[in-house]
């Protein structure tokens, strides 16, 4: 009898925490996903904004324990990643 009542407040917590991680994560995704799209135009100080907005959104998901740390850097590491491919390359004077 004891562990239904268990297994029932345990559902019931479960769900509140899924609908407070399917925010965080749905806010996660918004930002990275409009930062890569500011990547592929051609304006760069706003994918450099959108990136920094999109980090620091990944970080709060980490932080708060809705994603793994090492999804949270993989995710940071691919966003830097393209920011600095598209990026313009300056050339060396002289060499």
């Amino acid at each position: 009898m004891s562990s239904a009542k268990v297994a029932d407040r345990i559902a019931r917590s479960a769900e509140r925490r899924q609908l407070r991680n399917s925010s965080t994560k749905t806010r996660m995704k918004t930002a990275v996903s409009s930062a890569e799209k500011l990547i592929s135009g051609e304006e760069a100080k706003s994918a450099r904004e959108g990136v920094t907005s999109a980090v620091s959104s990944i970080g709060r998901a980490v932080s708060k324990r809705v994603i793994h740390r090492n999804r949270g850097a993989r995710l940071q590491s691919r966003l830097a990643r393209k920011l600095n491919q598209a990026a313009p390359k300056k050339k060396k004077k002289g060499g």
